[in-house]
């Protein structure tokens, strides 16, 4: 994982119309085209999309007085209204971000505009409250919910905060196991620079070559290592915010029972509230030894019955995942083997890091044999490790093959995972089929808990017409379908726009009442991402 955090830490930004690092962009594999017919029938493959010099974007509504107090703010190179940066922060990185970044014509915010500390933060926030302008927080762009949709509201018109001036670890107590990290610090940049202390945080999302710690924290993360180390929401002991009506420091102590924890109304808060500028997080030494072992189930409600048994006994892998039979068959799992050998039944990768790994893993070994498990060796768990981070560039090119390819995520209790999961699956397919396209779905378990588990969806389909109004009648009916069912709507990929409308389902009126009043007291004008978490239709005064 050291190689890959010194790898990750110089990477280039990602490119503006795909995923990650433009000389990663390959053509599928052979294997992969070779599988799609059998799994989607013949697809039709689009036309190339348009270059970035061939993108039209509609004028800037900032005047040259917008600029002006806002240059004034953060300097002449800190403000950017050029086309190119406008499309470049046009949105994230969902599928339907990336189809739309494949348009001639495209929605883009009216210009850029870089802080460089948290009093930058509240002075930007200043100045677009007395210019009438929308503010959209940007950290790295790898957002899959539309919560970076450059929205005006009723505003006259809209900038990208980019915080990525907010870098770099700013504290650390190793004796304490804490560390303070500006907002806008990327991943890799955390690891290694926690890396020189002997110490780790140890998240690590798919997103985590680009994602930053404040879009962890503003998007309530998971990560791959959840089972051993929590969620970040579980990492963050404090949080320095920018809101439009004051600066909050939060978190004085390791436990409190001074009132409501306000921490935890800012983590998940997507920037709607305010503008999280440092993070603190607890963090442990670099694991010394990192173990890989991999196993085979009959089926997936065998390998179900394997995790729930070790996360309810605890002190099991640092990473425990469980990939269902059509996953696996696919190849999807370890994405160098995508289409390469058609295994059967569900598999599991487990890692340990840390201490105690003999003994967790006995213990783990005895809870997996016993629900029916096989241990497979080690070879399926490096690969997926060592694939883990790429999978997003094979989504690229199957859009570039014109395969339509989605994730979705929800979460539930044991008792629920299975009805959830068949529910989810059954208006996944029926969806597509009822738009006469052929489709492809595939699960795995990715964070397991005591008492329930999340369900981590990829649908494939071949839809020979304008994908997005379909996938948007299609993700409406999953959206149904997962409350009705008793799920989340977000385990870890947050609300954005894209869950918004859901959001009242789940909370119910008192809770989107609350979060109304606070969007009220913090932010008057709602300037801030206008439509996501509280929906356009819910005004943020009601």
């Amino acid at each position: 994982m050291q190689d890959e955090i010194g790898r990750a830490a110089e990477q280039e930004p990602m490119r503006w119309n795909g995923w990650g690092d433009p000389a990663k962009a390959k053509e599928l594999p052979r294997s992969v085209r070779a599988l799609i017919p059998l799994l989607l029938g013949r697809v039709r493959r689009p036309a190339p999309p348009p270059s970035l010099a061939e993108v039209r974007v509609r004028p800037s509504a900032l005047t040259d007085d917008d600029r002006a107090a806002f240059a004034a703010v953060v300097g002449v190179d800190g403000v950017d209204h050029a086309d190119e940066a406008r499309i470049r922060h046009a949105g994230g990185r969902s599928t339907p971000d990336l189809l739309r970044r494949r348009e001639r014509d495209q929605r883009v915010p009216d210009g850029v505009v870089l802080p460089a500390d948290h009093a930058q933060v509240m002075a930007c926030l200043a100045v677009a409250g007395e210019r009438d302008i929308a503010v959209i927080p940007y950290g790295g762009g790898t957002s899959v919910v539309g919560a970076l949709d450059p929205e005006r509201g009723p505003h006259r018109a809209v900038i990208s905060l980019d915080l990525r001036r907010l870098r770099g670890l700013l504290r650390v107590d190793a004796l304490s196991g804490e560390a303070v990290f500006a907002a806008g610090t990327t991943g890799p940049d955390a690891e290694a620079q926690l890396a020189a202390h002997g110490l780790e945080l140890g998240h690590y999302p798919q997103s985590f070559r680009y994602a930053t710690i404040g879009g962890f924290a503003a998007a309530r993360s998971s990560g791959q290592n959840s089972a051993g180390y929590g969620r970040f929401d579980t990492m963050v002991t404090g949080l320095r915010v920018a809101t439009p009506t004051g600066d909050l420091e939060l978190g004085r102590a390791p436990g409190s029972a001074a009132g409501p924890d306000l921490i935890r109304l800012f983590l998940g808060s997507e920037g709607i509230f305010g503008v999280i500028t440092e993070v603190r997080v607890r963090v442990h030494p670099v694991p010394a030894e990192r173990v890989f072992e991999s196993w085979s189930f009959p089926d997936f409600a065998h390998g179900v019955d394997g995790l729930r048994r070790v996360a309810q006994h605890g002190a099991g892998p640092t990473v425990i995942r469980l990939s269902d039979e059509a996953e696996t068959a696919v190849g999807l799992a370890q994405v160098g083997r995508i289409g390469k050998a058609i295994a059967r039944g569900a598999s599991v990768v487990t890692v340990y890091e840390g201490d105690d790994i003999d003994a967790r893993r006995a213990r783990t070994t005895a809870l997996l044999r016993a629900a029916g498990g096989t241990s497979s060796g080690a070879g399926d768990a490096e690969e997926w490790a060592a694939g883990r981070f790429d999978g997003p560039y094979l989504r690229d090119s199957l859009l570039d093959a014109g395969v339509f390819c989605e994730t979705l995520e929800t979460a539930t209790t044991w008792t629920g995972l299975a009805t959830l999961k068949a529910a989810v699956e059954t208006a996944l397919r029926e969806g597509f089929r009822d738009a006469g396209a052929r489709s492809t779905v595939m699960c795995h378990v990715s964070h397991v808990y005591p008492t329930g588990a999340s369900l981590y969806f990829t649908v494939l389909a071949g839809i020979r017409s304008d994908p997005l109004p379909v996938w948007t009648t299609v993700k409406a009916r999953v959206n149904d379908a997962i409350l009705a069912h008793g799920g989340t709507i977000s385990h870890h990929h947050a609300v954005g726009r894209d869950h918004a409308p859901w959001l009242a389902q789940e909370l119910g009126p008192a809770g989107m009442r609350i979060l109304a009043a606070i969007k009220r007291e913090l932010d008057p004008q709602a300037l801030l991402n206008p439509g996501a978490v509280i929906p356009a239709a819910l005004p943020a005064g009601d």
